[in-house]
């Protein structure tokens, strides 16, 4: 088994709406500690989706799992949500802040609901990647997204049972992944901070 055995799988992936696909060793997506820092300090979704820390697999547990895989699907796609690089640069700030002007408010929000859109588009064609690898012989493969879960308004938190347990799907960074360092790895970029339309990625871990 190598590296040309997966190529229908990028093919697959360009099908499915991604810009970017190529199949890499699994040992090049790199895992770092520090990534969920990010989590912790920067997101609002910390705690309070079952998807994100301290829910998701601890950085050991995900570096000890992704032992057990061989290869890995990094996928690229572009984003149909665009606004100026104001907007998308203070995203938090001009969603939460009290002192925001309603006008860069409302901005905020168009791009972050457009973004969820395309979020649930990215979701399905990854989940879709997931069944195909399955149904080909790789039962352990399984999805990684960019990005929080946006299947429900609110996440289930009072009884911490997934409404969604077959489509959720924990985000890169939520287990520690360096994206920009994998992208590196697979020939591609990501780039900080986002420039016109955004470029989600997606991984597939394949096995």
């Amino acid at each position: 088994m190598g590296i040309s055995d997966f190529i229908f799988l990028e093919k697959k992936a360009l099908e499915l709406g991604a810009v970017e696909a190529k199949v890499i060793p699994a040992n090049d997506v790199v895992v770092e500690d520090r990534v969920v820092l990010k989590c912790k300090t920067g997101c609002d979704d910390y705690g309070s989706k079952l998807c994100c820390p301290p829910y998701a697999p601890s950085v050991d547990e995900f570096r000890k799992m992704l032992k057990d895989y061989h290869y890995a699907l990094f996928m690229k796609f572009r984003s149909e949500s665009k606004t100026d690089d104001d907007v998308s640069q203070n995203l938090l700030r001009y969603l939460y802040d009290p002192e925001i002007s309603s006008e860069l408010k409302e901005k905020a929000q168009k791009f972050y609901a457009d973004w969820s859109e395309d979020a649930k588009r990215i979701l399905l064609a990854v989940l879709k990647l997931e069944q195909t690898a399955f149904n080909s012989g790789y039962p352990f493969a399984v999805g990684f997204m960019a990005g929080s879960c946006i299947l429900c308004p609110k996440c289930n938190m009072s009884t911490k049972v997934c409404t969604h347990p077959t489509m959720m799907r924990f985000p890169e960074h939520a287990v520690g992944i360096n994206m920009i360092k994998t992208a590196e790895k697979a020939g591609s970029s990501v780039k900080f901070p986002i420039k016109g339309r955004p470029e989600p990625t997606g991984l597939l871990l394949i096995d």
